[in-house]
This record gives structure tokens, C-alpha cells and sequence, in this order.
């Protein structure tokens, strides 16, 4: 029933925020259409790019979330990672177009029309905006999922975004006739940014980067703690979608039996289990003292 509600609860983020962007991007093509805003269609570039992010975390989180199987023992959750590089390199892409359009407006700069629907539709869009992190603040307070956890991070950078646009519409209003695609060029390299982010994020995951320094430490304390636990070694960990994956060796009395050391294993790992929130994956090695003072051992 966890994983039902876990998966119901985040594809629920998911309709709702491309519901709102979807909106946001018919008004966005309309005022861009009838103002030629340099600056709106930058909003209107970031706007596609997020429902682009929405529609693949959709389709991606369907098969990230699935249990292991015989072809992918420790699951699918790479796959949101291997979207995720798609994705940075897809906006990368949108960003320096952006740039390149910025930059010819500097030098042949046009009059704005209608800038007062610009206005108008950008405060639509922070209004859409705030509905889709209201929905997905609740979704991870819910479910603790990473991937909305991310894009609601994401959304939240796109309220002074599109308060950016609002200013640089404004400005041009009264006159200042660069504003607009200085606005743009600023907007650009916020989706560059971006990118950077979400592939240096996809890309730890990928090469099955360590989890941060805190929870490794948290991992040898709350293994080194047991009574009957003379030390802890080798810890290695790595986090694919969803689940952390940890590997330790456990250093134990010689005369301990097998069902004592099993039950000392099972008693860190229920603890390990605890601790961290979401779905772990733990592999414990047992080590009698005396084989650990051979030389010949590798620690």
C-alpha cells in the first residue's frame, strides 16, 4: 500500500504541474505572438522545457519505480538519471539559442506592443507557478520523493524568473528600450544553470557517487554502537532513483555463534533501515577479529 500511494502521490505532482504549465504556455505563445517580447520568449522557452522535464518524469518514474526483476537486480532507478542527462542537454540547447536571440535584439532592437498583455500573462504565470509548489510542497511532505522534491526546487527558481520578465516588460514600457533582451540573455543563463545542475546531479548518480559525508558517518556510528560490535570497515554506498544502496563490514568476537552474528547483522540493518528515510538496500559482512589481524588482509 506505501509504494501505491508513494507512486499515486507523485504522478498526482506530476498531471497537476503540466496541467498548470500547459496554461502557462498557451497564454505565453499568445503574448509573445502579439508583443514580439524578447523577454517573453524566454519565459516561453522555460515553460516548454519544464513541461518537456514533467511529461519524461512522468514516463521515466513509471519505470524507475519498478521492483527489481530478473534482468535488473538492483531495480530501475537509474533510468531517471539517463533522463535526466537528456533533459540538461536539451535545455542547454534552448538556452544559447536564447542567447543568440538576445544578442541580434541588442543590435537591432524593435518596439514592443502590447506590452501591457505581457504584464498581464506573467502574472497569470506566477500565479500558475505558486499552485504547482503548493501541490508538490504537500506531494513531498507525503512521500519524500526526491525527483518532485527536485522539481519543486526547480519551480520555485521559476517565481523570479517570471518575476524577472514582469520587470523587463515594465521597463520597456517606460522607454528603456534594452531591457527586454538584457532580461532574456538573463533568462538564458538561468536555463543554462539549470542544466549544469540537473546533469552534474545525473551524472553523481551514474558513477555511483558516495552518499554525502553525514550519512556515512551516521552509517559506522549507528553500526559501531552495538554491543557486540568491535568495529566497523569498508563502508561503500550509492544512491540509484529512489534507493540507497550500503555495503559494511562488521568486525565480531571469534567465539560469537553464526545465529548470534546473524541476529547482530539484522539488528544494525533494522537500524540503518530506520534512520534513513525512503527504500535502503543493505549488504553486511561479517569479520571475525582474528582474521582481521592477519597482514594479508585488505581493510
Amino acid at each position: 500500500m506505501h509504494h501505491r500511494s508513494y507512486e499515486f502521490w507523485v504522478k498526482c505532482a506530476s498531471i497537476v504541474t503540466m496541467v498548470m504549465v500547459s496554461l502557462m504556455i498557451a497564454t505565453k505563445v499568445w503574448a509573445w505572438l502579439a508583443s514580439g517580447s524578447a523577454a517573453m520568449l524566454g519565459s516561453l522557452t522555460d515553460s516548454l522545457m519544464d513541461i518537456t522535464a514533467t511529461a519524461m518524469s512522468l514516463l521515466v518514474l513509471g519505470y524507475a519505480l519498478r521492483p527489481a526483476d530478473d534482468d535488473h537486480r538492483f531495480g530501475h532507478g537509474k533510468a531517471e538519471a539517463l533522463a535526466g542527462l537528456g533533459q540538461a542537454a536539451f535545455i542547454a540547447g534552448s538556452g544559447c539559442f536564447l542567447i543568440f536571440h538576445g544578442i541580434e535584439r541588442i543590435f537591432n532592437p524593435i518596439e514592443l506592443t502590447h506590452s501591457l498583455l505581457g504584464v498581464w500573462v506573467s502574472i497569470f504565470a506566477i500565479v500558475c507557478t505558486l499552485v504547482i509548489v503548493i501541490v508538490q510542497t504537500k506531494v513531498v511532505n507525503h512521500t519524500e520523493s526526491i525527483a518532485i522534491k527536485a522539481d519543486s526546487v526547480h519551480y520555485k527558481g521559476d517565481l523570479i524568473l517570471n518575476l524577472a520578465v514582469l520587470v523587463g516588460i515594465l521597463l520597456s514600457y517606460y522607454g528603456i528600450r534594452y531591457a527586454d533582451p538584457i532580461f532574456a540573455i538573463g533568462v538564458a543563463f538561468y536555463l543554462l544553470y539549470n542544466s549544469w545542475d540537473i546533469a552534474r546531479e545525473s551524472a553523481d548518480h551514474l558513477m555511483d557517487k558516495e552518499l554525502a559525508q553525514g550519512e556515512q558517518q551516521a552509517i559506522y556510528d549507528i553500526a559501531n554502537k552495538q554491543a557486540l560490535v568491535h568495529g566497523v570497515h569498508a563502508i561503500r554506498t550509492r544512491q540509484s532513483g529512489k534507493i540507497k544502496f550500503i555495503q559494511l563490514h562488521l568486525e565480531l568476537e571469534d567465539e560469537l555463534s553464526l545465529l548470534s552474528a546473524h541476529n547482530v547483522a539484522e539488528e544494525v540493518e533494522l537500524q540503518l533501515t530506520a534512520h534513513f528515510e525512503g527504500e535502503v538496500d543493505i549488504l553486511i559482512h561479517l569479520d571475525p577479529l582474528s582474521v582481521l589481524k592477519r597482514p594479508s588482509v585488505n581493510l
